[in-house]
């Protein structure tokens, strides 16, 4: 056989597990929450594994790699560097607070706290970043097609969409999760063997390195101006800031069979996504030096693929990639779906019956689909479409989400300014000066509005509190994400970490 040929019958064979995985475990999801959050009763090892395989996306894959292959490490502070700094900051910050609140999606925290016009704009902000996320997925996926196989970017775009769409609306969080935890064993062996077959026909480490720019692995700025730092520290806040209140992540909170799960899952998740994440800028380095010229860089892995493995390699390889796109795709689906479901249809509708809620979310999930694959089909460069998608996040949606968490005095005034302000400032910034970071500036005014605005507004607009999905105030003691590793006992041997009730030990 030919090697498309092999390819694709691998791929082919990949592809049906995953749908089979997807139709096997759809019993489980027999209501909404079951749907959207697993039940809540995700173990450490698979919620670790659905973390990184969602945040290990096209992104990673083509789009660090060939901002590698331009760049070296400072072309790629976003991601991974950036997008490991956010699982950590989720982890210390944010996981034990969210899995007290057992809500279904981000938007219902903003709406308990600020009320229901921040809700409506964080459900917007969210869903811009959803569906552009796996536009930019969608894109990789084509992308990757049309390099291995010749088939034409279009096609594959829409036979990746229609797959994950598929197996998302049969099984939900249980699917998504499961599938996500084999992509990410396969995706780990293919870039570790790609890594090592291709040092071993460069000749060795030592063959390359002499061959790079001196700057390769500089993590700060050469020029110290301030567009050049604006610029710099977009790179780590786009993904390290913007994405702390990521549906696709907090889902993940929400899932976790315990406080100690969500917690030590985010940790584990952002070792693991740094380590595997700094392979595709490491095969990215190496191809700028193998492979000088390339009309498009985001093509850089693919093209080493070809090069240097064997068909069946090949074969196994394009699993791997694909594995890496598809479950960051299913997650952003998912999310967006929970979202439209729990958030938005209720503004319209209020009275669905549970088996109408869980019908809302399956019948969402192929509705953004289609949406993200037509954005694919019209932007298809893979990273920026990413940025794109978090500006909005960025600017609007990160400093209330900050501060309605650890500021006990932030309230509805408060956070709608900054929503307000950084809006404004990323949109009139963009339109002056677009050579600047717009989403910085605008992330920097949105911080100034709510420590201006909230203690002048507290005698007429008192900051409401807290509260878990029954509306009852959550314990705030304890929050910070210092819980052991592994151990079930918590200081005092008191209670175990695993109980899902609110010990003062906490």
């Amino acid at each position: 056989m030919s090697t498309e040929t092999i390819i694709l019958v691998g791929v082919g064979i990949y592809l049906v597990m995953m749908l089979g995985i997807g139709i096997a475990v759809a019993r489980r999801a027999g209501s909404q929450e079951d749907f959207i959050v697993a039940g809540r009763r995700l173990p450490i090892w698979i919620l670790s594994a659905t973390i990184i395989a969602t945040w290990f996306g096209g992104g990673t894959m083509l789009g660090a790699s060939g901002a590698g292959y331009q760049g070296g490490f400072l072309a790629a502070i976003a991601d991974p560097f950036g997008g490991a700094l956010a699982l950590i900051l989720v982890g210390f910050f944010f996981a034990r607070t969210f899995r007290r609140m057992k809500l279904l999606t981000v938007v219902e925290f903003f709406e308990d706290r600020f009320g229901r016009v921040a809700g409506i704009v964080a459900s917007f902000g969210l869903l811009l970043s959803n569906v552009g996320w796996t536009g930019a997925l969608m894109v990789a996926f084509g992308h990757v097609f049309q390099t291995m196989t010749g088939i034409p970017m279009e096609w594959g775009i829409l036979g990746g969409g229609i797959i994950v769409i598929a197996y998302t609306t049969v099984g939900g969080m249980w699917a998504v999760a499961l599938t996500d935890f084999v992509q990410v064993v396969v995706l780990a062996i293919g870039l570790v063997m790609l890594l090592t077959i291709v040092l071993i026909d460069v000749g060795g480490w030592s063959a390359i390195a002499p061959q790079l720019p001196e700057h390769s692995f500089r993590m700060i700025p050469l020029e110290h101006t301030p567009e050049r730092w604006l610029n710099y520290l977009r790179l780590w806040f786009i993904f390290g800031l913007a994405d702390l209140s990521a549906q696709t992540l907090m889902q993940r909170v929400f899932a976790a069979k315990t406080e100690q799960v969500a917690q030590n899952s985010f940790y584990l998740a952002g070792a693991g996504y740094l380590l595997i994440g700094l392979i595709p800028v490491l095969l990215g380095i190496i191809a700028s030096v193998t492979m000088p010229g390339l009309a498009d860089p985001e093509t850089a892995i693919p093209r080493l693929a070809i090069e240097h493995l064997h068909p069946v390699a090949i074969a196994i390889f394009v699993g791997a990639m694909l594995a890496a796109i598809m479950s960051s795709a299913d997650s952003a689906l998912l999310a967006s779906a929970s979202i439209i479901s729990v958030n938005v249809v209720p503004l319209f509708k209020a009275d669905l019956k549970p088996d109408q809620k869980l019908l809302v979310t399956r019948i969402a999930i192929p509705v953004c689909g289609i949406i993200a694959v037509y954005v694919a089909l019209k932007v298809q460069v893979v990273l920026q479409l990413m940025f794109d998608a978090n500006s909005f996040m960025l600017v609007s949606v990160a400093v209330p989400f900050i501060a309605g968490v650890w500021w006990k005095k932030a309230n509805r005034s408060g956070a709608l300014a900054a929503m307000a302000a950084g809006f404004l400032m990323w949109v009139l910034s963009e339109w002056l000066y677009p050579d600047f970071a717009g989403d910085v500036l605008g992330f920097t005014f949105a911080l100034l509005a709510i420590i201006i605005v909230t203690p002048l507004s507290q005698t007429f607009d008192p900051p409401r509190p807290l509260i878990d999905a029954d509306g009852k105030p959550i314990d705030l003691k304890g929050r910070l994400g210092i819980l052991p590793l592994f151990s079930r006992s918590v200081p005092g041997g008191v209670r175990s970490v695993d109980s899902d009730e609110p010990p003062e030990t906490r």
